[in-house]
């Protein structure tokens, strides 16, 4: 009765009626009745009931003006966006759906509060979420939320694939991808015409060559990036790689070699200054001749055809393998911007096997077409050795594949970013696509050229990727 009092005295005093000390006992027996107990009641439960309704109101108003972006996705590209209920302050809705999303190639999983697919049209779609919050009937009409999703188109489908002149005198595929033995070891290698070329119907300018010398052990796999701006490149590129396979096919005769494995052996028992000094004068030599026949040849060229020997400007790094009983010797040479690693076989250590001309700005990249590099003080520092008992991977690599995926010169010294980028190659990347090297026989190459075709912004060069494991 108390509360009936205190709630009938204070709406009289809202109407400016006063209760005077000479009414309190009216006001007592008129607040006692069981009429005016009965009426306050019912008033206060329809004012409960009255801000039930309007907070409830209120609630799915706000919900409804609240701005939500979605992430935004990518045609053909695997999409997941989770609705995150909490972080939006929505525990209390109980019901959530979305209309719209199937026709795109999306769906939600309304246990997961996941939209996910991959979506098959771009622009702005209108997405409806239908909810409902707690307070609301089972049986009520779902609240309706419009939001916008914004699909990307598929970046590649914006670029042409043009084939390239087969009537050119300096014609070659656009797409290789081979595989075979190396040694004792397995090798695949593709090369690939960047988007950048196909789009206007040009060139592929890298270039790799490869060849196992059964008649001395070693085996030597190039390769080569031609000059975007250099007209003949691409047959710069193509010739040096050749001309590498057939400088050590006829010059690196197994007479020659026999002091050389003998020094291997007493280095692998015992390193010593002695026999370093040794190995260094080898590699130098044999190496740097190779080198210099290719610059010559690419020279004589160029007279011959009355062409200017810029025009064939291309990099060129080349390793040459011996397998031993003890382990496996790796010779090295680079001019250029392509990296060799060489990746130890617990995949705990990286040997970056040369030094990339990359420049200030990038303008520092040389060619072996240059014959100052021949010159220049540093080129004694252009060629690499390492004995390994063993390693998991030999790779080499144009700027195709290392700008996108190792972005800066210092990450081809961390061996995390090696790590990365193996796994990378076995299908942890945005189209879980990946090369096999544990059961794929036939067919890896394939595997390797598809994978090359992965997406990365500004990064649209010719791809080039030797891999020995």
């Amino acid at each position: 009765m108390e509360q009936t009092k205190k709630y009938i005295e204070k709406f009289l005093l809202q109407n400016n009626i006063p209760i005077t000390s000479n009414k309190e006992t009216l006001f007592n027996d008129f607040a006692s009745n069981e009429d005016m107990i009965s009426t306050v009641k019912i008033i206060q439960e329809n004012q409960k009931k009255m801000l039930d309704k309007w907070r409830l109101k209120n609630r799915i108003d706000d919900i409804l003006q609240q701005v939500i972006m979605l992430p935004n996705a990518t045609v053909n590209k695997v999409y997941e966006a989770k609705i995150e209920f909490i972080k939006l302050n929505w525990n209390d809705v109980i019901f959530s759906e979305f209309e719209g999303l199937e026709e795109i190639g999306l769906q939600y999983d309304n246990n997961e509060d996941l939209i996910f697919g991959t979506p098959t049209a771009s622009g702005d779609i209108k997405v409806k979420f239908l909810f409902r919050v707690d307070g609301e009937k089972e049986d009520s009409v779902l609240n309706e939320k419009t939001i916008t999703l914004i699909i990307n188109p598929d970046p590649k489908s914006l670029w042409k694939n043009k084939e390239s002149d087969i009537t050119d005198p300096h014609w070659k595929e656009d797409d290789v991808a081979v595989s075979g033995s190396f040694l004792d070891k397995k090798i695949v290698v593709a090369s690939k015409r960047g988007r950048s070329h196909a789009n206007v119907g040009s060139f592929r300018d890298d270039d790799f060559a490869y060849k196992n010398y059964e008649k001395n052990g070693w085996s030597v796999v190039a390769v080569s990036d031609g000059a975007g701006s250099a007209t003949l490149s691409r047959k710069g590129a193509q010739l040096a790689c050749e001309l590498v396979v057939s400088y050590f096919e006829e010059n690196f005769l197994s007479d020659k070699l026999e002091d050389f494995d003998e020094v291997i052996a007493a280095h692998y028992q015992e390193s010593t200054a002695e026999t370093t000094k040794k190995i260094s004068h080898f590699v130098y030599k044999q190496l740097s001749a190779a080198a210099y026949h290719v610059h010559k040849e690419l020279e004589k060229l160029a007279t011959q055809t009355e062409t200017v020997l810029k025009d064939y400007h291309a990099t060129l790094i080349f390793a040459l393998v011996k397998k031993y009983d003890f382990g496996y010797t790796v010779l090295t040479f680079g001019v250029g911007d392509c990296p060799i690693g060489l990746l130890s076989k617990d995949m705990s250590e990286i040997n970056l096997m040369n030094w990339l001309d990359v420049g200030e700005f990038g303008g520092g990249t040389r060619f072996i077409t240059m014959k100052d590099i021949f010159q220049n003080e540093k080129f004694t520092t252009r060629f690499g050795f390492k004995l390994v008992e063993d390693f998991s991977y030999l790779m080499l690599m144009t700027d195709g594949i290392y700008d996108p995926k190792f972005v800066v010169e210092a990450n081809l010294e961390k061996i995390e970013k090696w790590k990365e980028f193996v796994d990378d190659l076995k299908g942890n990347n945005e189209d879980k696509l990946s090369v096999d090297f544990e059961t794929s026989e036939e067919g890896i190459e394939e595997q390797l050229s598809e994978w090359m075709d992965f997406w990365n912004p500004g990064n649209h060069d010719d791809r080039t990727l030797a891999i020995i494991y």
